[in-house]
C-alpha cells in the first residue's frame, strides 16, 4: 500500500511595513512550504528578510507568491498587464525573494500566483504563457504551483518546468474543478470541522465535494491553508494533527 503524502503550504509574509496580516511565526511551525508575498500584493523587504529567516531556521521550503501590482486591492483586483510587463514584473518578483532566501541559508524552492493572477492563468492562455516566461527569465526549472487542469501548467510543462497541484480545503469548487468565485455565496469554507475532514479526504483520495454535492479529483500534492482568516492558526494545527493520526505523511513536495 502506497503511503499518502501531502504538502501543507501558506500564504505568508502578507503586511507592509507596520501593517501584518498573517501570523507568519506560528503558522511556520505548522506548513512545509511557505509562500512569501514578493512587494506586489504585499509584503516588504524587512518582512520578506524576516519570513525568509524564521523559514530557513525552520527547514520550511520558500517560495514566491507573485502578483499583480496591487498592493491597494491586495492583488486580488484582475489586471489587463501587456504579457512582456507581467513577465519582467514575475522575474523581478522572484528575484527580489532569492536574494533574501540565499542570505538566509535557503533558495526560492518554487513559485506560486497569488489571486487574481492565480485565477486568471486557470484559462487565460496569454497571462499563463507571460508568468512562465518570468519564471524563465529569473533562472533555473522552479517547481510551478497551481490548480489542476490549468492553462497554466500546460504552458510551464511546455517551458520544462515541473508542475504541482494544489488543492483548497477550505474553499467551494465546482463540478469542473475550478475555484467558486469569493464574491458569491458558499465560496468559503468556514466550519472548521468541514476544513479539516476535506483535508484528509484531499490527502487520501485525492478527491473533494464540489459545491453542488458532486465528487472532483483534484490530485493534490500540496494543500494549502490559508493564513488571513481568524483562527487560522489554530484550524492550521488542526489540520496537520487530524492528518498525521490518519497516517498522512506531512512533507514538502521539493
Amino acid at each position: 500500500m502506497v503511503e499518502a503524502s501531502i504538502d501543507l503550504n501558506a500564504d505568508l509574509g502578507e503586511g507592509f511595513g507596520r501593517w501584518r496580516l498573517t501570523d507568519d511565526e506560528r503558522l511556520l511551525s505548522v506548513v512545509t512550504s511557505a509562500n512569501i508575498a514578493c512587494g506586489f500584493h504585499a509584503g516588504d523587504a524587512v518582512t520578506m528578510r524576516r519570513v525568509c529567516e524564521s523559514a530557513a531556521r525552520r527547514g520550511v521550503r520558500v517560495g514566491a507568491h507573485v502578483g499583480y501590482r496591487d498592493l491597494a486591492g491586495f492583488g486580488r483586483r484582475s489586471m489587463d498587464v501587456p504579457p512582456e510587463e507581467l513577465a519582467a514584473d514575475v522575474a523581478y518578483q522572484i528575484g527580489a525573494l532569492e536574494v533574501f532566501a540565499r542570505a538566509a541559508g535557503s533558495r526560492v524552492s518554487y513559485v506560486k500566483p497569488h489571486g487574481a493572477l492565480y485565477n486568471r492563468v486557470v484559462h487565460d492562455e496569454r497571462q499563463a504563457a507571460a508568468v512562465v516566461e518570468g519564471v524563465l527569465l529569473a533562472g533555473g526549472a522552479l517547481p510551478v504551483l497551481g490548480l489542476p487542469g490549468s492553462v497554466l501548467h500546460e504552458w510551464a510543462e511546455k517551458g520544462g518546468l515541473p508542475t504541482v497541484s494544489e488543492a483548497f480545503a477550505d474553499r467551494a469548487y465546482t463540478a469542473a474543478g475550478t475555484l467558486v468565485e469569493r464574491g458569491l455565496d458558499g465560496a468559503v469554507v468556514s466550519d472548521p470541522a468541514t476544513v479539516v475532514e476535506r483535508s484528509l479526504s484531499i490527502a487520501r483520495s485525492g478527491l473533494v465535494t464540489s459545491h453542488c454535492g458532486r465528487p472532483v479529483d483534484v490530485g493534490a500534492r500540496s494543500l494549502c491553508l490559508h493564513g488571513d482568516t481568524p483562527g487560522a492558526v489554530e484550524l492550521a494545527r488542526r489540520v496537520r494533527d487530524r492528518l498525521e493520526e490518519s497516517g498522512v505523511r506531512v512533507a514538502a513536495f521539493v
